[in-house]
């Protein structure tokens, strides 16, 4: 029997438009909404609910321009704003995304999409077809009769008649009736004042329909109520109107020609190449079994939807006897622990989940129990020794894959307990090789991209402020539903990566650079590094003093006292008490004060602007770091041990988090006294060996620059090079110069970003700009080559293989514009220096074992710098193996043109070590 599937595309465009973060293609345009609008259209005509299917689908839209309501009611829907401006533009390039899949778009002008899904539904039942409307808009549950369904694919289930009693308290025919007494503000239906949903019901349940409830309303009891009716009968009868659907339209087509035939592989590739859509562009190869350059892209699988009632709740050893062996015998199985805390080193595990096929998936709870837990204060759990004791094999059984997101997390919590964790795959690794640059790797947003799926929440599971729960005290049930769903939701996302990383040459950087630091950073995290509370106390004392002096001095200057933090109040100060010129106020009205305008007034000899520059940077030291740091030291071991993430920087290089160690500062006394409260352990000593000019050097290989590497391998001062060629002699100004004008020309700089740097005029800027391209033409080429590939491509690629994306490169927004060239202009040497230190990374544990140094443990990478713990003893060996390490690092796989140099220094502290 024909099956006939209406889309209200309305609804779809609006949720495709907030479920992504904003996207460009590069031709420049805004393309989120088109984006998720494709994904979540292909999910529907090419994959779900294949086994009852459609065999006709059409896709309805709204017209722009008025309704026949506006004719009844000229104030219909007057409060709604008018759509995002950048969504307007992405209007036409989704009726085009629906032809591609050869689906009719059908609008008509003068009649609203509810109005056509109403009446194709109408002659579709007349036919004998059953319908369902992919919707669960409240207007469209009018139309539920037998037959015809609405499919919710928010929350992928299907709304009935019993669906429509248990919202709204009266079954699908009389909807109307309720809708048209309760309004709709965003509509600007205007109802009857003072009824909202449960009163319509009871109304309508008691009188059947609004004429009789109008009728009914001057016997009623007297009140608010009975006068409201009474008043506005006419508003009452109006609105039955606005809400009702117009069901008897003609068809701009026929039924039969909403037949499904397929997805057309042109007009689709077409399409999804003129926007850069690669991830669809793969799914496409799969379904064509096309081969593009990189080989064949296996079949990306059509998931079933997410059953949460599926998951089951593991209390006893057979059954998780049971789980293991089954992931023993499929060879790979997803894992994702729960805890109390989001601090791995100190987390208490919760509970394990895991995942075999989707909707395949448990939750061992091992820790539930005590506080507001629903139910039994301690429920029958399996005791938490002897479930790892039975994991703690399978987790390191070579034989079976585990695949976690954002498994080091993972690896923290079960290496506190004994457990290692291989072989493994990493989803949120995956992601970020895959798709860098073109949004976030979290879990809830990867599902809503990849699977057309929304995460249960953690704050829904737990809720929210003082209230809040702790995991361990969730109910199992809806631990259960939470738990399972991570790890079913991972191994759908593995099932879709896996196939693209050889198809879109991804699979490199993943496998020789990425995945193998993520034991190597869990390892750094649990080991973390000494802090010295007292010094970092009497720092903060000492800053404190420094900052009273400088309020002092400031307070002085302005000739009161006043909130320095507060930008209105300094604003205020400067521009209006002060009189300084160039004042620009927000669109609040208050003055900027940020550093820019700080540093400009600075500049122009304004010592109140240098002095709090001063005060804010010494304020922010103190409490990100002397203050703190002292509260992030461990009470079990007096370190400190950071959080580092794999995927927080977009060119690949590490970030660290809780406390960040990597933005201390390096060049200033301030940020030294810091370092040196930064420690080694009795009999040891800290060894900081950091990259001498890496991006410099890679600037010369990559750019091919004869004269930069000559002078790298003859080992000359590059500063002093430049300085010669530009301004024909070195002292210590010109040779300044040129260290500021070498990297900031890898960063893209503008001739005007330069000249504020240097302190001259933009022309002058230009002008040394043009002489360093002049003598060193390499880099010019370099600059040029790479902004072409990236306009071709969407994205820059490092000598690994890393790929960052670059969706705004085309943006007619010019700031926009500017800003990702500069970005892309940099990110091949940044994502290459980042690439050689991960791999030094991953190969410096097994070249110190094999030195019998064990004893040294590497504790930090901040930049291009690592810092190591190492016995006084072993200094010497594990300087010479550090440094061959480090500056072999790209080898076999990247022969280097120029030499890599690593600097290296010992101390009692990490400042003493530089």
């Amino acid at each position: 029997m024909p099956h006939l599937y209406l889309v209200d595309g309305s609804g779809y465009i609006f949720r495709a438009y907030h479920r992504l973060p904003p996207l460009t293609n590069r031709h420049g345009e805004p393309v989120g909404a088109v984006y998720g609008y494709t994904t979540m259209l292909w999910k529907l005509a090419d994959a779900l609910h294949k086994a009852d299917g459609p065999t006709h689908m059409a896709v309805i839209l709204d017209a722009s321009g008025e309704s026949f309501r506006h004719g009844m009611y000229d104030a219909y829907k007057a409060n709604r704003p008018p759509p995002p401006e950048d969504l307007v533009p992405q209007f036409p390039m989704i009726r085009e995304a629906t032809r591609a899949f050869s689906l009719p778009c059908i609008e008509e002008t003068g009649l609203e999409a509810d109005d056509l899904i109403a009446s194709y539904a109408r002659a579709a039942l007349a036919q004998g077809w059953s319908v369902t409307i992919v919707s669960s808009d409240k207007d469209l549950m009018q139309l539920i009769q037998p037959g015809l369904d609405l499919l919710d694919t928010m929350n992928n289930r299907r709304l009935g008649d019993a669906d429509v009693v248990e919202k709204f308290g009266v079954p699908p025919h009389q909807l109307g009736e309720v809708l048209a007494l309760m309004g709709d503000s965003v509509d600007n239906v205007p109802g009857v004042p003072g009824i909202g949903p449960k009163t319509a019901a009871k109304l309508i349940q008691e009188h059947g329909d609004v004429e009789a409830v109008l009728a009914a309303a001057p016997g009623m009891k007297p009140g608010r109520l009975r006068d409201n009716l009474i008043e506005h009968a006419d508003a009452a009868r109006l609105s039955r109107e606005l809400v009702r659907l117009k069901d008897d339209a003609a068809l701009a087509q026929p039924l039969d020609a909403l037949a499904l035939k397929g997805i057309p592989e042109g007009p689709l590739r077409a399409f999804l190449e003129h926007h850069g859509f690669r991830s669809l562009l793969a799914r496409l190869e799969s379904v064509t079994d096309a081969v593009t350059p990189s080989g064949v892209s296996p079949a990306l699988p059509d998931d079933p939807p997410c059953d949460h009632g599926a998951y089951e709740t593991v209390l006893d050893p057979a059954a998780l006897d049971r789980w293991i062996a089954e992931a023993r015998a499929q060879g790979h199985v997803a894992i994702d622990t729960e805890t109390d805390s989001r601090d791995a080193f100190h987390a208490r595990l919760v509970g394990v989940s895991l995942a075999l096929a989707p909707n395949r998936a448990c939750y061992i709870p091992l820790g539930h129990g005590g506080g507001d837990l629903l139910g039994a204060d301690f429920p029958a759990q399996i005791p938490l020794a002897d479930a790892l004791d039975r994991l703690r094999p399978l987790l390191a059984d070579d034989s079976v894959m585990k695949i976690g997101h954002n498994l080091k997390f993972d690896m923290v919590v079960l290496a506190r307990h004994g457990i290692a964790v291989r072989p493994f795959d990493d989803t949120i690794l995956m992601s970020f090789d895959l798709d860098a640059g073109l949004g976030g790797h979290g879990m809830d947003e990867l599902a809503e991209t990849h699977l057309q799926h929304r995460c249960i929440s953690f704050k829904d599971v737990t809720g929210s402020g003082k209230k809040a729960l702790g995991f361990h005290q969730v109910d199992l049930a809806t631990a259960t539903r939470y738990a399972a769903e991570d790890a079913d939701v991972t191994l759908r996302l593995w099932r879709r990566f896996s196939p693209r990383l050889a198809a879109e040459a991804a699979t490199r950087v993943y496998q020789m650079v990425d995945r193998p630091l993520v034991p190597v950073i869990a390892a750094m995290e649990r080991a973390g590094i000494k802090v010295d509370r007292a010094r970092l106390a009497a720092l903060s004392r000492d800053f404190a003093q420094s900052i009273a002096g400088i309020e002092a001095d400031v307070f002085a200057l302005a000739g009161q006292s006043f909130a320095i933090g507060s930008p209105k109040q300094l604003g205020e100060i400067l521009f209006e008490k002060m009189g300084l010129k160039g004042g620009r106020r927000g669109k609040t009205g208050i003055y900027s004060t940020d550093v820019t305008e700080l540093e400009r007034l600075a500049g122009d000899g304004v010592e109140i602007a240098r002095r709090v520059l001063d005060w804010r940077q010494l304020s922010k030291l103190k409490s990100t770091y002397t203050d703190a740091l002292q509260d992030s030291i461990s009470p079990e071991d007096g370190r400190v041990h950071t959080s580092y993430s794999l995927t927080g920087a977009q060119t690949g290089r590490l970030s660290s988090t809780e406390p960040n160690l990597q933005n201390i500062p390096i060049r200033t006394e301030v940020g030294r006294q810091i370092r040196e409260a930064f420690v080694a352990e009795p009999g040891h000593v800290l060894l900081a060996a950091d990259y001498s000019q890496i991006e410099l050097r890679l600037a010369a290989h990559m750019a091919d620059v004869p004269a930069l590497k000559a002078a790298f391998a003859e080992g000359q001062d590059i500063h002093a090079l430049t300085a010669t060629e530009l301004f024909g002699h070195v002292d210590r100004d010109t040779r300044g110069r040129a260290k500021t004008i070498n990297f900031a020309i890898l960063y893209g700089i503008s001739r005007w970003g330069l000249a504020g740097r240097l302190g001259v005029t933009p022309d002058e800027a230009q002008a040394m700009i043009d002489r360093y391209f002049d003598r060193f033409p390499g880099i010019s080429r370099y600059i040029a080559d790479t902004l072409t590939s990236a306009r071709a491509c969407g994205y820059t690629t490092t000598l690994f293989g890393r790929k960052t994306h670059f969706p705004r490169l085309s943006s007619k927004n010019q700031a926009e514009r500017q800003g990702s060239e500069r970005a892309a202009i940099n990110a091949p040497i940044q994502g290459t220096s980042a690439d050689i230190i991960k791999r030094a990374m991953v190969r410096m544990q097994p070249a110190l074992d094999a030195a019998g140094l064990s004893g040294v443990r590497m504790l930090l990478q901040v930049h291009d710098e690592l810092v190591f713990e190492v016995p006084e003893s072993d200094v010497e060996a594990a300087s010479a193996v550090i440094r061959r390490v480090m500056e072999s690092a790209a080898e076999p796989a990247v022969p280097l043109s120029v030499p890599l140099a690593v600097e290296i220094g010992h101390g009692p502290s990490w400042g003493a070590a530089h």
